[in-house]
């Protein structure tokens, strides 16, 4: 478990990421971290967006779903 000090950062509040989280994360300084609700009701922090992946997901179904109208499109 890797453990966060809350702290202040101007005048809001922020935590310091340590190294081994950032290594674990591979995240470097400037880069969006996002803080998503779990199934079990806590929290998860992750570099990815949330919005991208279900945007992701969308266009998978449709390329699926589309895959003769897409392929025709290609030619």
């Amino acid at each position: 478990m890797i453990a966060f000090k809350v702290t202040t950062v101007g005048s809001s509040v922020g935590f310091i990421l340590p190294k081994a989280a950032q290594e674990r994360l591979k995240v470097a300084k400037g880069d969006i971290l996002y803080l998503t609700e779990a199934p079990d009701g806590g929290y998860r922090l992750t570099p990815y967006s949330p919005d991208f992946e279900r945007q992701m997901s969308l266009a998978e179904t449709i390329m699926h779903e589309d895959r003769d109208i897409l392929r025709a499109l290609a030619k």
